[in-house]
């Protein structure tokens, strides 16, 4: 796999975007070359170094944040005291606005991965004079049948671990979304329950991949397991708060919006979100947009050789536009 060289940011800050929130922020690579935001996945997992390396350092200006309530930003996610009425995909939007604004950028291109898509997607949609070109991966819309089936529909594949994930939840909220009835555990007041249900629902993730069942090193730190739990629950549990019609897919609906934005859109074929064909539906729908569809043993993994590789060429195509 090539990816480009591991580089340090040059510039870093904490921008204050309102509610008592502080988003932490880093700029790598050319101070003068083409702007690019990278939108981690979660929502909640914070932004890495490896998403430096899908860029040439020479010819971008990487902008990478961690989005609120987790990574640097503060307050954190994991702390019960904290709003999380205050962290919606609006609120995000608004975050992106403010901090393109702080870095005396005019437009730039947007990489995502899985929720980071559905951001990227939708701040394009409502804002398309800000975003030159979209790079996603792991791709999703943030429509309820998504969530549904990350719940529900994997539950037929994986049935004992669905089991043990439904079994979590007191018997009148083992129906209808079951991420809101997790939130609701994760909201408790009791610690013990919080710290249970978040457990449950990692386990849960960590068992929908399409190989046999791996540990996620990350879901073995507290702090963050906690937040990354409940700031996905928040949003999988109310329509990701994108509004009317979700049940239908409000970022689908709206992919019209995004005529003369270009786009690729690298999904791995074994990506469990393939099953309700949304990657496809968002490319027909999409006029412009390329789809590089990786066909091997890829699944939702931008970290993927294959995948890494075919998302380094579209940056590299975009470098000089």
């Amino acid at each position: 796999m090539t990816l480009c060289p591991e580089i340090e940011p040059y510039d870093h800050g904490m921008l204050d975007v309102g509610d008592g929130n502080h988003v932490y922020w880093e700029t790598c690579g050319n101070p003068h070359g083409k702007p690019a935001l990278v939108l981690h996945g979660g929502p909640g997992s914070g932004c890495t170094p490896y998403f430096r390396r899908l860029f040439d350092p020479a010819a971008y200006r990487i902008v990478l944040l961690d989005q609120r309530g987790c990574g640097r930003s503060t307050p954190h996610a994991s702390a019960y005291e904290t709003d999380m009425s205050v962290n919606t995909t609006a609120h995000l939007i608004a975050d992106l606005e403010l901090l393109r604004r702080h870095l005396g950028i005019g437009r730039w291109l947007v990489w995502g991965v899985s929720w980071g898509s559905v951001l990227g997607l939708r701040y394009a949609q409502t804002r398309p004079g800000a975003v030159s070109e979209l790079v996603l991966t792991g791709v999703a819309t943030g429509s309820n049948p998504e969530v549904a089936l990350l719940t529900w529909g994997l539950g037929r594949i994986f049935p004992a671990e669905f089991e043990r994930f439904l079994g979590v939840l007191p018997p009148g909220e083992r129906d209808g979304n079951l991420a809101a009835a997790y939130h609701r555990l994760i909201e408790s007041p009791e610690p013990g329950v919080r710290v249970r249900a978040v457990r449950a629902w990692t386990d849960w993730e960590t068992a929908c991949v399409p190989a046999p069942p791996r540990s996620v090193p990350r879901y073995e730190d507290e702090r963050f397991r906690m937040a990354f739990a409940r700031t996905v629950t928040h949003y999988f549990g109310n329509d990701h708060f994108l509004g009317e019609g979700n049940d239908e897919g409000v970022v689908l609906r709206d992919a019209p919006l995004l005529k003369g934005i270009p786009g690729t859109l690298v999904q791995g074929s074994l990506d469990f979100g393939n099953l309700l064909g949304t990657v496809w539906r968002l490319h027909q729908a999409w006029p412009g947009s390329e789809l590089v569809v990786v066909v091997d043993d890829v699944g939702h993994d931008a970290g993927a050789p294959t995948v890494a590789a075919a998302l380094v060429a579209a940056t590299d195509k975009y470098a000089g536009r």
